[in-house]
């Protein structure tokens, strides 16, 4: 268990720096994962010198007990702490592996001190540091050194002496974190630390990268968990090469800080994702309201002018019925006029379809008539059209130039081999390329757009050869009224 006290007093330096490395921000943690407490807290008078206060036992393991030695300066508090009879950690549950000393300020802040290493003997010492005059010290059963908030598993609390000097301030509350929160669910790593071989570091380290894992950081803070993962892989070879202890130590403890920051950027995220989904719920809810109450107010003003209409229809009823005749006339003309027009985009639409399959493969679809740019037409990998693709876009230009009001959707694919970046980006160069020879063969810009998909939209399947090679394409969809299709119509 790390020796009989062959640590020593360990510095601030190395073990309790946690304090600095790790801001408390319990706003990172929402409600639902926190519970409180409260301890009294104690102001320490400045310049009087050191003091001493109990460390009292809770329920959680009623054998311990603890002194610790506070000295209030300007510059700051020091403290000095004695632990006796604690057991060790895992007793108390599969995944928790050390003791952290907590100070919390009577605004409910606790700021991690550091870890207490315990030894065989369940006795432990620490020093550290703090800026506050006025707090109360706690020490919890903890995963791992770094936590930011402490659990709801308080094993010892200060208790004033009778001749301690400082005032006391009951009642100070403070937020924990439920013990599920920091445990992996189902069986948390059911660890029992070997630590005559293998530092307690390591047991923390691979306890923090899980618990980060079981709370989704892989999903929600993967620029920091990756970080994690790559110092457990370190400390796991260190481990195995049988590195020197410190070594070993300053990778492990590296680790715990990505995991931790991975852990409580994972569960920050969450909750503004849960608040967000909240937040338009509400205001889907309250624009169906509005649009309900527009409705009505719409149903009002039409049964009115309804209304309104028929007394001035049955006032000029004469006068109704010549208009209805013209109109009538009128209406009838209109609709010659529409099926002409219907027949002559008809027509012209099977003439395009006609002359644009003489260039290249084309079909009539409902959004259009998509014209198929096959894979051969580009250099492997590359988006540079060949000379053979730019002579047939020249002659589709030649028609489409000749019937204006046509629209052109240019859109890249790819098969699945390859990153979903590559293939993206790959797409949109294609799409770009065929978009911008178009216009260099005297299209309108204004008339043409260009977009890549990636692999995200196959004809087939790519599980052979031939069916990649169909799905690298571009296609150029053409539209617009004149052929009686208008793309997002």
């Amino acid at each position: 268990m790390r020796g009989k006290l062959v640590w020593g007093w360990l510095s601030i330096g190395f073990v309790l720096c946690a304090g600095a490395l790790f801001a408390q921000n319990r706003e990172e943690e929402p409600a639902e994962n926190l519970t409180s407490k409260s301890v009294p807290a104690i102001g320490y008078d400045i310049g009087a010198g050191a003091t001493k206060i109990n460390l009292t036992a809770t329920s959680v393991a009623p054998q311990a007990s603890g002194e610790a030695k506070v000295e209030a300066k300007k510059s700051g508090t020091s403290i000095e702490v004695k632990l006796k009879g604690m057991p060790q950690p895992t007793t108390l549950g599969p995944e928790l592996l050390t003791y952290v000393l907590w100070a919390v300020t009577p605004d409910g802040g606790a700021r991690n001190l550091g870890e207490i290493p315990i030894n065989e003997d369940g006795e432990g010492k620490a020093k550290a540091n703090t800026a506050s005059q006025t707090f109360s010290l706690v020490v919890t059963a903890e995963p791992y050194y770094a936590v930011r908030i402490p659990n709801e598993e308080v094993v010892l609390e200060n208790e004033r002496k009778k001749n301690t000097k400082g005032q006391l301030f009951p009642d100070t509350n403070y937020k924990l974190m439920f013990r599920s929160q920091y445990a992996k669910t189902g069986n948390p790593l059911a660890l029992t630390p070997d630590l005559k071989n293998t530092p307690l570091d390591v047991y923390e380290a691979r306890n923090a990268v899980e618990i980060a894992k079981d709370r989704n950081a892989e999903k929600y803070a993967p620029e920091i968990f990756t970080k994690a993962q790559a110092g457990r892989q370190k400390t796991e070879n260190a481990v195995a090469q049988k590195s020197e202890k410190n070594q070993i130590i300053t990778v492990a403890r590296q680790t715990v800080q990505f995991a931790e920051d991975s852990r409580a950027m994972s569960v920050y995220r969450q909750n503004q994702e849960r608040i967000q989904q909240e937040k338009d719920a509400a205001a889907a809810a309250a624009a169906a309201k509005a649009k309900a109450e527009e409705a009505r107010r719409q149903a009002e003003l039409a049964a009115a002018k309804e209304a309104q209409m028929k007394a001035e229809a049955e006032a000029a009823a004469a006068k109704a019925k010549a208009e209805q005749d013209a109109l009538k006339a009128k209406e009838e003309a209109a609709r010659a006029a529409a099926l002409k027009a219907q027949q002559d985009a008809a027509a012209l639409r099977a003439s395009l379809l006609e002359q644009f399959n003489r260039v290249l493969e084309t079909t009539d679809t409902p959004r259009g008539l998509v014209v198929n740019m096959a894979d051969v037409l580009f250099d492997t990998g590359k988006y540079n059209l060949r000379p053979e693709a730019r002579e047939k876009l020249a002659k589709l230009s030649g028609i489409i130039l000749a019937h204006p009001g046509l629209l052109l959707a240019v859109e890249g694919h790819t098969d699945s081999t390859g990153g979903d970046e590559f293939n993206m980006k790959l797409s949109q160069q294609r799409a770009d390329a065929v978009r911008d020879y178009l216009v260099s063969q005297s299209l309108a810009s204004d008339t043409l757009t260009s977009q890549g998909f990636g692999k995200a939209n196959p004809v087939t399947d790519n599980s052979t050869s031939a069916g990649r090679q169909k799905n690298r394409r571009v296609e150029i969809i053409v539209s617009g009224e004149v052929i009686g299709q208008k793309i997002g119509k």
